[in-house]
């Protein structure tokens, strides 16, 4: 995935814990190569809400429909800036070129990849999708490339 919109929908089951993965360099280990969008069923907007960059960037608030209704999301990846637009509001933004140590936000605090400098992930990579165990579904996933 190099600069790209992913778009799609999605539907959750009570309890669902998901995620989209974006710019993976190595299938084996998504987690510490690509960058994590979160999608549960929680109401909050915390680091691990919906529509957050998984244990990194909070969203601006939670968009996210209740269980069983679709949900349509955008991931915008262009050079250092990811964007997520859930149900047609931007509630996350994250610019690479600030994240450059390891187990550190550009604020100083700490983060959960303590070996991993986010801004130093390849800028290139691919998609997916990540479940922990409850039903979530997809439907109209579009990719396309950006210039």
């Amino acid at each position: 995935m190099s600069p790209a919109k992913v778009g799609g929908a999605f539907r959750l089951t009570k309890g669902c814990n998901s995620g989209v993965f974006v710019r993976t360099s190595d299938l084996k280990d998504p987690v510490y190569t690509g960058i994590e969008v979160a999608i549960d069923d929680t109401t909050g907007s915390g680091i691990h809400d919906p529509g957050a960059f998984y244990d990194l960037v909070a969203p601006k608030a939670n968009t996210q429909k209740p269980v069983g209704e679709w949900n349509h999301t955008t991931i915008t990846a262009r050079g250092p800036k990811i964007t997520v637009v859930l149900n047609g509001t931007e509630v996350t933004a994250i610019n690479l070129d600030d994240w450059m140590t390891p187990g550190k936000r550009p604020d100083g605090s700490d983060h959960k990849f303590s070996h991993v400098a986010i801004g130093k992930l390849p800028r290139t990579g691919y998609f997916g999708f990540q479940d922990h165990g409850s039903d979530c579904w997809f439907k109209n996933v579009k990719v396309k490339e950006l210039d």
